[in-house]
């Protein structure tokens, strides 16, 4: 975690979408990207079910149906998969609640359930305040805050320390409540605590623990509960104590418990004044308890003025959810008028990360023409942008090392909530492209997801500055259905869309089977050395017309076709290795062997139309090394272009309020050289009584006749055994015709690629005078069992 000083608030700004109202005493569990907010009261209680989809910003209000529950206040909220249980709170009227619902938000359907009493002793009564937390299949209740009084306009409150366990069916409904027999001491009554539930990954069972909370005077201590044991113990902490308080928030991120916020006591200057007697106010404090060796770390003391609007100001009362190493906080109270007898709410969102994002996956290719590269890489959740960067063995020039030629490590602080056209994929960073080399591509575009904006961007332009993308018009999203052209015989492409759900990629001939053999195993010779990258593919020609054996990690994309008679298929782009681990140019490396790397850029998505990078200064190993989420002014750097037939080395790490995170591992492509047919596209599988018949358009870029087409079919082998990630390919048709029969009995032989779904994995090449150019891979979709194919 970052120290005090450099902790990078962001606050949300510019939503779309029905804002929920402020409030407090309201809860939010997350579902993958979205954060799902219930309940809580500000001039009435709340009952609608509010929804923030962090990945788009936008704000929207869920169709619910079923048995939708009362709006309620102080309530417990967990959520186990795609089911979110609500238990208890404050209602209508002032009346405290012990009704438990269930909604099925894949759905969005609310079911009441009931479930069974102790087979001793009574259901919990009704409460609110209390603690509710999901560990596996069950749910745990502690405490709370009851009303003696059968008038709920006459308040008499009781403190509670009980403990129940609520057991749960899987997918849907539940068992019954059970009271544990626990040992040790019991933690004393209380409300308005937290209870967060967290086991070690490598020894020890799941443990609870109860922190603060309100019992007359706030309170400050800390309990741990053995699940496994139901032993109650005091743990020993180090660090400084956060102060007491209630109505805060505790959310566990790996090995830390987050505190923010939350009542806290306010003596003034009368330092002997008694818990009870004391002032109280809300803080915008924020701790973390290191949950393996219970160390306080104080992060923004309760001393510390914040006069920049720099972080969320005090409040109690507040919702905080974590997403992925992200949190987020919402609303909550930040004091009382007592003139007006009325609470005065935060209408506020904000984020943090807690740490630097993880590596992303491996650059992966796309399509490469003579003189550029698109590429993609997996999305890495709650970032705001990828740091690209590549290095070749090719010669190139440094740029000066004068100091108008440095990089300007002040930044740019980057929002990705800044609403705008978002659905344009990062572009290439040159300001021309070279047309006489690179082919137009025709796109139609579908439906794209919204994605994160920032503020350096205009609505139009995907990559962090302006300056580095003018042709961001002549790009449309990833998400589309395409007709790409292809050039060149290491190129990869999208190339097809069968019934408008097929995304065909092409991916680059990891062998020539053709009747150059010689230049072709010299080819291959270079791919078959050591490389980093999953995603590669190393090719060997054991025999020119039977077995081409590759190493490939599939990255697929899944697809559902529509009912016809045509069968599923899936493809995805995969790349060839070009180089020897050590460089054969001295350029390439700095002193003691590290190699150099030259930013492309900084893009906003996990897409990337490369043409150019940014030269190193001089003496300067690379370009952005910086603790925090500042980057240089590329403005100020010199470009040099891709050229042909070269290699090029690409990695690529995930930027967010922490700084940069680590490099992806090494993946190598090489661009085009002119004159070699595209791939065949818009494949089509259809089962008839031989087998199923294989058909395909021709590239639409042959570059002079096509003399023949290759198709290829994975096979079993002891050799995939022994290594899954290397395929064994054997070529099942030669010749003009744009379609073949596969026959019952080659399939038969067939390797089932288990690396995503159960896929039949065929690959079709053009070749044309020059020789055979990119291979279409085509991954047909087997189910998820484990029987022959047709069957």
């Amino acid at each position: 975690m970052a120290a005090p000083s450099l902790l990078n608030w962001r606050r949300v700004s510019s939503f779309t979408g029905p804002v929920p109202r402020a409030r407090h005493g309201h809860r939010a569990v997350a579902i993958r990207e979205l954060m799902i907010i219930f309940g809580g009261g500000n001039e009435g209680i709340a009952d609608e079910l509010h929804v923030y989809n962090t990945a788009t910003n936008q704000w929207f209000l869920p169709a619910v149906r079923g048995d939708i529950p009362p709006g309620c206040a102080a309530h417990g909220f967990v959520c186990d998969g795609t089911r979110i249980l609500v238990f208890g709170g404050m209602v209508e009227y002032g009346r405290y609640s012990n009704e438990l619902y269930e909604l099925q938000a894949s759905r969005w359907l609310w079911k009441k359930v009931k479930p069974h009493p102790p087979s001793s002793g009574l259901p919990p009564c009704p409460r609110l305040g209390h603690s509710f937390s999901l560990y596996g299949n069950k749910c745990y209740l502690f405490g709370g805050l009851a009303n003696e009084s059968e008038d709920s306009n006459n308040n008499v409150p009781r403190y509670l320390n009980d403990f129940y366990e609520l057991e749960l069916q899987h997918g849907s409904g539940v068992v019954g409540w059970s009271i544990p027999v626990t040992k040790g001491v019991v933690p004393s009554p209380r409300e308005s605590h937290t209870a967060v539930i967290y086991c070690k990954k490598d020894s020890g069972g799941p443990k609870m623990y109860v922190f603060g909370g309100m019992c007359g005077a706030r309170l400050d201590d800390l309990w741990q509960l053995d699940l496994e044991t139901m032993s109650w113990s005091k743990p020993e902490t180090k660090g400084t104590v956060p102060l007491p308080r209630s109505l805060h928030t505790a959310s566990v991120i790996g090995n830390k418990m987050y505190i923010f916020g939350g009542w806290v006591p306010y003596k003034g200057e009368n330092t002997e004044t008694s818990p009870h007697d004391c002032e109280w106010r809300c803080t915008s404090s924020f701790s973390y308890l290191n949950l393996d060796t219970t160390e306080w770390t104080t992060l923004v003391s309760d001393s510390q003025e914040d006069k920049k609007n720099s972080r969320p100001r005090p409040r109690a009362g507040h919702c905080a959810v974590a997403i992925g190493t992200r949190l987020y906080f919402w609303s909550g109270r930040d004091g009382y008028k007592k003139a007006l007898n009325s609470q005065v709410c935060c209408k506020d969102l904000w984020y943090l990360d807690t740490e630097k994002p993880p590596a992303p996956s491996q650059v992966q290719l796309i399509k490469a023409t003579t003189n550029s590269f698109h590429v993609k890489w997996d999305e890495v959740s709650t970032v705001e942008g990828y740091l690209l960067q590549l290095s070749t063995d090719l010669p190139y020039q440094t740029a000066s090392s004068d100091s108008s030629a440095a990089p300007n490590l002040q930044g740019v602080r980057m929002d990705p909530h800044r609403q705008g056209s978002n659905n344009i994929i990062p572009n290439s960073i040159s300001d021309t492209v070279n047309s006489a080399k690179t082919e137009q591509t025709a796109m139609k575009e579908t439906s794209v997801k919204n994605k994160p904006d920032f503020k350096a961007l205009t609505d139009s332009n995907a990559i962090l500055y302006p300056s580095l993308a003018s042709n961001a018009s002549n790009h449309n999203s990833c998400v589309v259905d395409m007709l790409r052209k292809n050039e060149g015989p290491h190129s990869s492409a999208n190339v097809g869309v069968l019934s408008s759900c097929l995304d065909v990629r092409t991916v680059i001939p990891e062998t020539s089977v053709s009747s150059t053999v010689s230049s072709t195993q010299i080819m291959v010779t270079q791919q078959t050395i050591k490389t980093e990258s999953s995603s590669t593919n190393g090719a060997v020609v054991k025999d020119e017309t039977s077995l081409t054996t590759f190493s490939t990690k599939s990255e697929v994309d899944e697809y559902a076709l529509p009912a016809t008679k045509i069968s599923r298929v899936e493809t995805h782009a995969t790349t060839t290795p070009f180089f020897k681990e050590t460089p054969s140019n001295p350029v390439a490396t700095m002193k003691g062997g590290e190699r150099q790397w030259c930013d492309v850029g900084i893009f906003k998505n996990n897409t990337a139309l490369v043409s150019q990078f940014y030269l190193l200064p001089k003496g300067k190993q690379s370009i952005s090394k910086v603790g925090n989420a500042d980057v240089p002014d590329y403005s100020l750097l010199k470009k040099q272009d891709l050229v042909p037939g070269t290699g090029y080395r690409f990695r690529v790490a995930a930027i967010n309020g922490c700084g940069i995170g680590p490099f992806s591992k090494i993946s190598e492509f090489k661009t085009c050289i002119p004159g070699f047919p595209g791939a065949p596209s818009a494949v089509r599988i259809s089962k008839n009584v031989e087998g199923i018949h294989l058909s395909w358009e021709p590239p639409t870029s042959p570059s002079g006749n096509i003399l023949e087409y290759s198709a290829y079919l994975a096979i079993r082998t002891s050799q995939i055994q022994d290594n899954p990630n290397q395929l064994v390919f054997m070529r099942i048709y030669c010749g003009l015709k744009t379609s073949c029969i596969v026959t019952a009995g080659q399939l038969a032989n067939a390797h089932i690629d288990y690396t995503s779904r159960p896929a039949i994995v065929f690959r079709i090449s053009a070749k044309n005078e020059k020789g055979y150019g990119p291979a279409t891979q085509v991954r047909w979709l087997q189910g998820n069992n484990k029987k022959a194919p047709l069957n």
